[in-house]
């Protein structure tokens, strides 16, 4: 009966009846015995299950000149019947009021992988990972106003928390009906560019990548959600947060990591996210964070003890995006029309620098950097 009703749900929409947290297998149970697992190139194949479900893979790039940029293709599949893909370019100006940014969205037509699930190509796009597995070339000519150019080299090891990096809803966890997983390059370089009608961007700096799926609705398998991608000279700190609805007893699942260099000082579950201070947004009637304490606690592989804290003002709001109001139809087709589902996206990044505390051990050292956070309000 479960499988029935959870099935109805992914296929028209309606709300999911109240399973209990037992119906969520986190990726943190993964961690007891695994805390993380280094990526392999067999960790960057495309699933593109037949199944209701979006695959992602986005690029967050701070350049050496300031601009904040990321890049992203979304490959779409609705309840096993129809299939889209789409590639999104957003430039965020800093400098500017709430709101002025340069954003395009574009379907992508003769879509296709390569016979390793490894690279992606469509008409007048191609995304293509090196032989080594460390460096991705994205070239799109798909809108003549956004001309993309990058190439994304991987400087510190990949990673997935766990085993997987995969969360599995169910209330049978041999047979899920449901999945979310999240991969990450937290530290790159960066080279290329993005030429629109009014300028060239010189996009040489520091990236992210992160490979995610949702093998399920958005909107049944989280409620909230909380990112943030913070780069300083020497270290790299990534968190992704997200709160299940009710159906899966609003079970929170973190996952973070603190790079430096060349290497991964920790990876896990077992960090947190508070918004320390917030108000009312009018427009959405949710309360948007105006500051937001991240934590990282955890052990280095030689079993020291690591704690770190990014804490401070959010700054102007970069963005505020109405998500049923202006992503593509497809992924208002996968969200479906459910009584509570009002999901907003708030977009961060403060134009003063905020310091990274970390402490390894009996070492205490403080890093200005910048930061990129979204906090994400669904249902």
């Amino acid at each position: 009966m479960n499988w029935i009703k959870s099935t109805l749900s992914a296929a028209v929409g309606t709300q999911e009846p109240i399973y209990g947290p037992e119906a969520i297998q986190s990726v943190a149970q993964q961690t007891a015995e695994t805390p993380y697992t280094v990526m392999t190139k067999d960790h960057l194949k495309w699933k593109a299950y037949q199944y209701t479900n979006v695959e992602t893979q986005t690029f967050y790039i701070m350049s050496d000149n300031g601009d904040l940029v990321f890049v992203q293709i979304i490959y779409s599949n609705i309840a096993g019947i129809h299939t889209t893909a789409h590639f999104n370019t957003k430039i965020f100006n800093k400098n500017g009021s709430d709101g002025e940014q340069i954003w395009f969205t574009d379907g992508l037509s003769n879509f296709m992988f390569d016979e390793h699930m490894l690279s992606f190509g469509a008409d007048n796009l191609t995304l293509t990972l090196n032989e080594e597995g460390d460096s991705y070339h994205l070239k799109s000519t798909v809108n003549p106003g956004c001309l993309v150019d990058l190439k994304f080299t991987r400087k510190a090891p990949g990673f997935v928390v766990g085993k997987d990096g995969t969360s599995y809803f169910g209330t049978d966890p041999a047979n899920p009906w449901g999945s979310m997983s999240h991969a990450f390059w937290a530290r790159c370089a960066v080279e290329g560019s993005i030429t629109t009608k009014d300028k060239t961007y010189d996009l040489a700096g520091r990236g992210v990548f992160i490979p995610a799926l949702q093998g399920m609705k958005p909107h049944h398998a989280a409620s909230r959600w909380n990112f943030i991608n913070f780069q300083t000279p020497t270290y790299s700190a990534i968190m992704m947060e997200y709160t299940t609805p009710p159906s899966y007893g609003s079970t929170k699942v973190n996952v973070g990591a603190i790079l430096k260099d060349d290497e991964i000082i920790y990876a896990g579950t077992t960090n947190a996210v508070t918004h320390t201070a917030s108000e009312p947004d009018a427009t959405s009637d949710w309360p948007q964070p105006t500051s937001i304490k991240w934590e990282w606690t955890g052990k280095t592989a030689a079993g020291e003890e690591v704690s770190a804290i990014v804490d401070g003002p959010l700054g102007t709001r970069l963005d505020r995006i109405d998500v049923m109001g202006e992503v593509p139809g497809f992924i208002k087709a996968i969200a479906g029309s459910v009584a509570g589902a009002r999901p907003y996206i708030f977009q961060f990044s403060p134009k003063d620098k905020l310091s990274l505390n970390l402490k390894i051990g009996d070492k205490e050292v403080s890093e200005e950097g910048f930061m990129f956070s979204e906090s994400t309000f669904i249902s």
